[in-house]
């Protein structure tokens, strides 16, 4: 039941019900409580052996969202016994052999949060606790856990297939810089020795592959799935390939062989030169293949032909030494992600190809409602005990309503991971995880922490036609406007809130899900039922910015669209009789973002009177745009050029610690540092000592220090909370086990702290070459 991955006829492609496969024999042991982590746990369901081990670096809890779990029931739905290994001791393979050998395959996650994100901050400071780990407990899981375990897993059963999954396997498909080792890294698949690497939402794809090994099928014929990447020594024959590997291309490309010589497009049968001097053939490996070349350029020859394609990019040692090429790349990767029109994608990794797969196709409303409907015991193992799990604790009453963004932030990696398609739950759904909830969960007091997803106000809202959306290819449906293609109305959405409300045993629904508010402003009505209703005195928003060049290279909207939804929210707050206020979220030291940027924010926040508690610089997640342009120095949202004008990006610690103290003007720790600053801008004029001066003398300190009426802003790409339930106005990166069930952008950890200490460069640590 395998999905065709190259299609060159247009409109949407179809998939295969979710749960159409006939279930493993293995069905007739029934649902576990919960899915076994011990041996002894196994005895008590009569199982001689697991079929499939998830070895993840979470704490085990069995709930919706948390992507082990997801993944676990979804498998175990299907008919397979599947075993958890939770944050295994990794000095040794002993722990990987707990459950025995797996039948089918180990999965491999780093868990809800790539494993690098949850240790260090941006200022790459260790991060002094885990909130997916019993009490908080820091340094359970290794860096770069997926190449970890993974190694430990081969020492453990060299014979069994490694399928690797979640968040960090995912971002690390292809070759992809690496900001903790300040390098570009190739894809994971070759330093972890994984056979197969499911990204994205991969319910689709496991199914497959689970189906297809119990079947007898080789791990190694498994190339041709929707949603994976697999390493290649040769190509197929018969492809088209469409070749990507540069950036310049003469003016006029017909021109090539005038140009050049003979074309190094136009394939040649191998002539004598390719017979040894001993008469034999050359290794079929070494052997010139039937695949026609054509550039970039000429690509819609590619669209008319009948062959399958592909996308080759350029080779990892070229991205690794030519930064340029790495942008390219990037850009090409997003191009390529919608999985009704995205071609293969092949990237030389020595003599060795890495073939991408189209992504997989969204989930119907049917399928999300019965993925969602699987039995969860909504709470952590019992292994546990009285252990607190920060992450639990926060999503334990909450619901994720939906998947996907088409935002298309530039820092952010919902694309790359989750799509850009919206897959909705219907509201029955919905209403009857709620009651579950009510029903389930220990000491329930009424409270719902959150329906929402990477976004609150996506919900049911698509393209208004598949086929327009089948062929689409922007990074953004709402950005540099919003498309009119796109479904604004939030009607599904109000009418979910006001059902979730009218179910007995509940008393408040909170909307903790960042808001994108400029879908918002297109529904009043939508507006008014969430600040009368769901908005607990403090509603979240990321405008991240006030100026137009950083906000152009982040995809952000203007921030006029911020004011114009400030006096929507404050003219509903006061129909309502409610005291309600906006806490935006900024970010200092976006790629494109220069000090004149940061001071105009620091002016814009002193005059609507906010003062930021938290402050975030930019974050360089795997494969995120911005993270191209903040190698690159280029900007991968226009057309590549070696002769391009180079992007100021905020690298070194003086920098990012500049812009970090402009978003906290009033902090007299900074004031020293913002005098020289400002004095080197030319701006002597936010110097003083008057309401209207951003920053004071220094005979004048000692009366700013003194408080007046501010409201409270936050600085930060990343929210405090658990991937399992992290949100932000735009969506961002959802963090799973081997899929993307839970939500939103990978963002800092519950207590972590931020900042770097003044005066003072942090060491970059060095994970080292897994």
């Amino acid at each position: 039941m395998t999905v065709p991955i190259s299609s060159n006829s247009p409109g949407p492609i179809a998939a295969p019900g979710l749960f159409s496969y006939p279930k493993y024999w293995a069905e007739c042991y029934g649902t576990a409580p919960y899915l076994p982590m011990s041996r002894a746990e196994m005895d008590e369901l009569g199982w001689d052996s697991c079929d499939i081990i998830i070895v993840t670096g979470d704490a085990y809890v069995d709930h919706p969202s948390f992507g082990m779990a997801v993944i676990g029931r979804f498998l175990e739905s299907q008919g397979f016994r599947v075993g958890i290994i939770s944050q295994p001791d990794w000095t040794s393979a002993e722990p990987f052999k707990a459950l025995g050998k797996p039948n089918l395959f180990f999965g491999i996650t780093g868990g809800n949060m790539d494993s690098m994100i949850n240790r260090y901050t941006a200022d790459l400071k260790v991060r002094n606790d885990d909130a997916y780990t019993p009490d908080a407990e820091p340094d359970k899981r290794p860096d770069r856990a997926v190449i970890v375990y993974s190694q430990r897993c081969k020492e453990a059963y060299s014979d069994v297939p490694l399928v690797l999954g979640g968040i960090e396997a995912s971002l690390r498909r292809i070759a992809q810089y690496d900001y903790w080792s300040d390098e570009v890294r190739r894809s994971v698949l070759f330093d972890a020795a994984g056979d197969i690497l499911l990204y994205g939402n991969a319910e689709r794809a496991l199914a497959e592959v689970a189906h297809r090994l119990s079947a007898g099928e080789p791990v190694s014929q498994l190339d041709d799935v929707r949603g994976t990447a697999v390493v290649r020594k040769a190509l197929p024959e018969g492809w088209l390939e469409i070749d990507s590997t540069r950036i310049d291309w003469p003016k006029n490309i017909e021109s090539l062989a005038e140009a050049y010589g003979k074309s190094p497009y136009d394939y040649e049968e191998p002539g004598e030169c390719a017979v040894g001097k001993s008469g034999e053939e050359p290794p079929a490996a070494d052997k010139a293949e039937p695949i026609r070349i054509i550039p970039m350029p000429l690509q819609a020859e590619a669209r008319e032909s009948n062959k399958p394609s592909y996308i080759r990019l350029p080779s990892f040692e070229k991205v690794k030494s030519d930064s340029a090429l790495y942008a390219h790349a990037s850009r090409v990767l997003h191009q390529e992600a919608n999985p009704h029109n995205a071609r293969v994608l092949v990237q030389r990794h020595g003599k060795q190809e890495l073939w991408v797969n189209p992504p997989p196709i969204p989930l119907s409303t049917e399928e999300m409602d019965a993925v969602f409907g699987l039995f969860f015991q909504r709470r952590p193992h019992p292994v546990y005990g009285d252990a607190n799990i920060p992450a639990y604790e926060m999503i334990k009453t909450s619901v994720n309503i939906m998947r996907g963004c088409f935002g298309g932030c530039s820092f952010c990696s919902i694309t790359e991971h989750e799509g850009r398609v919206i897959q909705s739950r219907s509201q029955e759904s919905v209403i009857r995880e709620l009651e579950d909830i009510r029903d389930k969960v220990p000491g329930f007091t009424g409270q719902i922490s959150d329906l929402g997803g990477p976004t609150a106000n996506m919900y049911h809202l698509n393209c208004k036609s598949d086929e327009i959306q089948a062929s689409c290819r922007r990074l953004s449906c709402v950005f540099p406007g919003i498309c009119k293609n796109l479904k604004t109305s939030h009607k599904q959405t109000t009418e979910l809130y006001r059902k979730a409300r009218a179910i007995p045993g509940i008393k408040k629904v909170a909307i903790a899900s960042g808001l994108r508010y400029d879908l918002a402003v297109e529904d009043p009505e939508y507006v008014k039922e969430l600040v009368t209703h769901h908005v607990g005195g403090y509603l979240k928003i990321a405008p991240e910015h006030t100026e137009d060049g950083p906000l152009n290279q982040m995809m952000k909207p203007g921030i006029g669209t911020y004011d114009a939804f400030k006096k929507m929210f404050e003219k509903f707050s006061k129909e309502a009789g409610k005291k309600q206020y906006l806490i935006p979220y900024f970010i200092a030291a976006h790629p494109g973002c220069e000090d004149e940027d940061m001071l105009n924010l620091s002016l814009w926040l002193k005059r609507n009177k906010f003062r930021v508690d938290q402050v975030q610089t930019f974050y360089p997640s795997p494969m995120a745009l911005a993270t191209a342009m903040y190698y690159a120095e280029r900007d991968p949202l226009k057309k590549l050029s070696y002769k391009g004008r180079k992007l100021y990006v905020p690298k070194d610690y003086k920098q990012r610690r500049l812009q970090k103290a402009l978003l906290r003007y009033h902090d007299s720790k900074n004031w020293d540092l913002l005098r020289d600053a400002v004095k080197e801008m030319g701006r002597e004029d936010v110097i003083g000592n008057g309401p209207e001066h951003l920053i004071p003398t220094r005979d004048g300190a000692r009366t700013q220090q003194r408080r007046g009426q501010y409201q409270k802003a936050r600085g930060g790409q990343w929210d405090k909370r658990p991937a399992g339930q992290r949100k932000s106005a735009s969506g961002g990166h959802s963090s799973n086990g081997p899929k993307a069930a839970a939500n939103g952008r990978n963002r800092s950890k519950p207590g972590a702290k931020a900042g770097g200490k003044p005066g003072s460069r942090p060491a970059r640590p060095r994970p080292g070459k897994r």
